[in-house]
């Protein structure tokens, strides 16, 4: 038997996610969302997240010519508006920023590679980590939706860990990574108090399982999880389900919004996460002499200020 890295959240601090609807218009995307991560701050929260693709339409046919290259990092302005507006945004406003997510491009165009990226930025507008969606969404669910992100976009390969210094640790994945629980379970032994899912589930998959998921996730690591998704649109080839929600470590869901635009904002307490893992003590209670531990293994991991270290 293992125990996990206790959580540490240094203090209580206020959550909130944007459910943001955005168009084609890059630029009006990007003065859309700097107006209301302004908004979550000036009521108080100090951890911003926006939804997966929140700079343009969401499709495959939209992540090539909405692109930006992120690397060598810093990018330039005229390379990646995007990533300059997020750290903008999040030194004006004063927050930890999970951008949601933006295509991604490879530095060398002959390459045609495209990842579907997250970047986090601190209050004072430094990077402080960036992840790629580590598992595509390819599904087909006959007389309801096909979709194939592999036909346009390569995945990530590492597990995203971020610190928030003064709070502590938070993991990020990207929409369809929440089905997969692995990500999560290191992120929590590694001492993540919350994972942030941006994420755009669909109108036939979110009412089955958006909620599911998040809550699942919470159960099985005894912590905060927030998906934030886009407001819906009827009229965009691929219809966000809405509903972004923060769930607590005993996986009651707190606050959840309807399909329109809406900003959820929930207060996350470190003392809520150790009454829980108290009262139902999974981590002194798992089997590794029956199971493996997935935190076990050599894992590639970005922690620490978006440096990427391997262990």
């Amino acid at each position: 038997m293992a125990t996990s890295n206790a959580p540490v959240l240094v203090q209580s601090l206020k959550l909130s996610c944007i459910q943001l609807a955005s168009g084609p218009d890059k630029a009006a995307n990007l003065a859309h969302a700097r107006d209301m991560v302004l908004s979550a701050a000036r009521d108080g929260a100090k951890l911003v997240v926006l939804p997966e693709c929140f700079n343009s339409p969401y499709g495959c046919e939209y992540f090539p010519s909405y692109a930006e290259t992120l690397l060598p990092s810093p990018p330039t302005p005229e390379q990646a508006p995007s990533y300059h507006a997020l750290s903008s945004m999040a030194a004006e406003a004063g927050v930890f920023l999970v951008g949601g997510s933006i295509p991604e491009a490879d530095p060398d165009p002959a390459a045609k590679k495209y990842y579907n990226t997250c970047l986090t930025f601190g209050p004072d507008g430094a990077l402080l980590g960036t992840h790629r969606k580590v598992h595509l969404f390819d599904i087909d669910i006959p007389g309801k939706i096909v979709f194939r992100e592999s036909e346009v976009l390569f995945p990530g390969n590492k597990v995203t860990i971020i610190d928030l210094p003064g709070y502590g640790r938070i993991g990020v994945a990207i929409c369809y990574d929440v089905r997969f629980p692995e990500l999560a379970t290191i992120a929590a032994r590694r001492g993540a108090f919350a994972l942030v899912y941006p994420g755009a589930f669909n109108t036939t998959t979110g009412p089955l399982h958006w909620t599911l998921l998040g809550r699942a996730r919470a159960t099985d690591n005894q912590m905060y999880v927030a998906l934030c998704s886009p407001a819906r649109d009827e009229e965009a080839s691929y219809r966000a389900y809405g509903h972004t929600l923060v769930v607590d470590p005993m996986a009651r869901v707190l606050e959840e919004a309807g399909e329109g635009e809406q900003i959820v904002s929930c207060e996350l307490d470190g003392a809520l996460i150790a009454e829980t893992r108290r009262n139902i003590p999974l981590s002194t209670q798992r089997r590794f002499d029956v199971y493996p531990d997935v935190n076990a293994g050599k894992i590639r991991i970005v922690e620490t200020f978006g440096i990427l270290h391997e262990v």
